[in-house]
């Protein structure tokens, strides 16, 4: 859910996500933590107004890889019956 949603845009921040995705604070910051380390999102804090604001990315890396898992999906789901 979170790469998808970070595929269809340059950018996005927490907020956004948070809202998108309806996951807990603490939970989509331990799945960005991870996709960060695979090196799948980029992740950039900053402060607007002195305020903390988190915006984040696809990498390259990221985006090849959701292409890719999109591409099996397509497979798997062509091969089922209807």
């Amino acid at each position: 859910m979170i790469m998808a949603q970070l595929y269809v845009v340059q950018s996005a921040d927490f907020l956004f996500l948070l809202r998108q995705t309806q996951m807990t604070p603490g939970n989509l910051s331990a799945h960005l933590s991870k996709l960060e380390d695979a090196g799948y999102v980029e992740i950039t804090k900053e402060f607007i107004e002195r305020k903390p604001h988190t915006a984040l990315a696809l990498t390259k890396k990221g985006r090849d890889a959701f292409k890719q898992y999109r591409r099996d999906i397509r497979q798997i789901a062509d091969k089922l019956p209807e």
